[in-house]
């Protein structure tokens, strides 16, 4: 009897702590999702987009591999178009996930844990279930066998295990962290059947079983690859589907480098550009294509976070393991000259590592910042405290003797003095010279000018670009000097800030500590932000955490622009709203009228 009663008071405790956690389509980070259970699509989508056409796109480089989930080879573009997703995030709240082949998401107020439970009619491209096992084989594989990349984002993961058929549970170690949930949904989730038989730490160009709604249509290793949407796509109805994958095929060509790449685009070999270059967007696109409307430039503004893009020092190396020196050399970057006379004034200068958004430190820390950082005064720098960070600035002139003066005083306190006019250290002998490579030689432009700068100062620094291959292999193993490189950055920032700046990942392969980043100050500050329990606390940690980066100088800032600059053939439609990330191209569709037209159009541009 007593069994009884005690194996009852234990079912009573577990069904307690069953109705404790809230079960629901969609998690929010904070607060709560927009979207309410029955919602029937996305507001910045159109339902009613006809599906149909081909789209091209371009990339450069080339491919010699279908798994993007290893470190090994380059992995073609686009293949996150064959897999889904547990969730999915929306692009019109700072960080809401929406149950994909997930039906339903559970999660305790605490959030120590999170179940998953999937959709009946979750199907594999080859008709069989999409089931538990598949996503504790995924997550299993990833950690164990992915890149290092997943090791970090699942690391508080303390054990995963199947419910039942259709159900998985997340249990996460001790320690808040309330990311982890939405963490878990973004798993791509692989087909155990599949790779169970292959050698997952190996390239493939077998095209891999996936349950997206694209596949692999057909491929030239390389050179080319074309995505055919899924007809019978098991989750082309769910709502956050609707108005989405509008295309028949997604065709991918790749060039040598983005200038060939650009004048092809020109030519009409390809339908739709992302420009990164300013001065390609306010010169190169002035042909009869766009002058006649068959080609379009459009800007689309956004409000998410831009990250920071900078020239980044490897603390590693042992020229720029001083402060002071990675201090002075920005002050050889002159970014107003630069702005005016390559970037046709386009770009606001990056201050921050939360740049274009609430995230961002400015002023003096305030009250709830200033919790977070005191039981740290004395460890970081005092300017935390004292100073707004701002980078250097110039008058545009190209004159900055002013701030050569200030870096060449950082230089000589930090022991590198003047010889034969070569900056060497006063006691070793040894020159202050590097190399910043670079994998696109529209950087070139940028990069000379600040060499040139540099080289008043007595340092040589060698601009080098490399090709795409070479440059991955360079970051992988941080064998480099100097690189320019964007942090892209959420509006709700968590677990990703150890790979970006956690010690654990400075010394990982593959990880995105470039910099080197190794301060236990630092490792701290990102644990607090992952575990802030509500946006205001979230803000709050990040502005903590950019403080004491930027006043670590451990990257010269470049720049940055609040707003997307894309070119397009006009043989689109697209929605009416563009949310807070900007313009969603899985939203646009093909107008068959608009792509009559332009074909005509292309036809009369060219000379008989």
């Amino acid at each position: 009897m007593g069994h009884i009663l005690l194996l009852a008071t234990m079912l009573l405790l577990w069904n307690v702590g069953g109705a404790e956690a809230a079960k629901g389509h969609a998690l929010a980070m904070h607060g709560t999702p927009k979207y309410g259970p029955d919602f029937k699509h996305f507001d910045y989508v159109n339902p009613d987009a006809p599906k149909g056409g081909t789209v091209r796109r371009a990339s450069t480089g080339g491919f010699d591999s279908f798994n993007p989930f290893i470190i090994k080879g380059e992995a073609a573009i686009g293949l996150g178009l064959t897999y889904d997703t547990l969730t999915e995030t929306s692009h019109d709240e700072p960080f809401t996930h929406y149950g994909l082949l997930a039906e339903t998401i559970e999660t305790p107020e605490d959030r120590s844990w999170v179940q998953f439970t999937l959709r009946k009619e979750a199907r594999w491209h080859d008709g069989k279930t999409v089931t538990a096992d598949d996503v504790l084989f995924s997550f299993n594989m990833l950690r164990e066998k992915g890149a290092p990349f997943y090791r970090f984002y699942y690391a508080s993961v303390e054990r995963a295990e199947k419910i039942d058929e259709r159900t998985v549970k997340f249990v996460f170690k001790p320690g808040d962290n309330r990311e982890l949930p939405l963490i878990l949904g973004q798993l791509s989730v692989l087909p155990k059947h599949y790779w169970e038989t292959r050698d997952f730490n190996k390239t493939t160009l077998e095209p891999p079983l996936g349950s997206g709604p694209y596949r692999i249509k057909s491929f030239e290793a390389g050179r080319r690859i074309v995505y055919g949407r899924v007809a019978d796509y098991w989750g082309k109805d769910i709502a956050l589907n609707v108005g989405r994958h509008n295309f028949d095929e997604i065709s991918y060509d790749y060039y040598r480098d983005r200038t060939v790449q650009l004048e092809a685009f020109k030519a009409g070999a390809f339908d739709f550009r992302v420009e990164n270059s300013s001065k390609n967007w306010a010169t190169a696109y002035d042909v009869p294509a766009v002058n006649k409307g068959l080609l379009v430039k459009d800007t689309f503004k956004h409000s998410r976070s831009s990250g920071i893009q900078g020239f980044v020092f490897n603390t590693r190396r042992d020229i720029f393991t001083d402060k002071r020196v990675r201090q002075a050399l920005t002050y050889a970057f002159d970014f107003e000259w630069s702005n005016k006379n390559l970037f046709y004034s386009q770009y606001r200068r990056t201050r921050s590592f939360f740049d274009n958004s609430e995230l961002a430190a400015k002023g003096l820390p305030g009250k709830d910042e200033l919790e977070i950082l005191e039981p740290f005064r004395g460890k970081i720098p005092d300017e935390v405290f004292t100073k707004e960070y701002q980078p250097p600035e110039t008058d545009g002139t190209g004159r900055i003797r002013s701030n050569l003066r200030i870096a060449d005083k950082l230089l000589k306190d930090a022991g590198w003095v003047i010889k034969d006019q070569k900056r060497v250290h006063a006691e070793t002998g040894a020159a202050l010279d590097f190399t910043i490579t670079l994998v696109s030689p529209e950087f070139e432009r940028i990069s000379l000018p600040f060499a040139k700068n540099l080289k008043r100062l007595g340092v040589e620094a060698r601009v080098r670009t490399v090709d795409t291959a070479q440059y991955l292999r360079l970051l992988e193993t941080f064998d480099f000097d100097m690189i320019t490189f964007v942090w892209g950055q959420s509006l709700s920032p968590g677990n990703e800030q150890r790979n970006f700046w956690g010690s654990a990942a400075a010394t990982q392969k593959g990880s995105r500590n470039f910099i080197g980043i190794n301060d236990p100050i630092i490792d701290e500050l990102i644990e607090k932000l992952i575990a802030a329990p509500d946006r205001e606390s979230l803000v709050a940690h990040c502005r903590a955490l950019d403080r004491v980066l930027q006043w670590g100088h451990y990257l010269v800032p470049q720049f940055h622009l609040g707003a997307d600059r894309i070119a397009y053939w006009d043989v689109f439609g697209r929605p009416k709203i563009t949310p807070q990330d900007g313009a969603q191209f899985d939203a646009w569709w093909i107008v068959p009228e608009k792509e009559t037209s332009v074909q005509s159009g292309k036809k009369a541009l060219k000379p008989e």
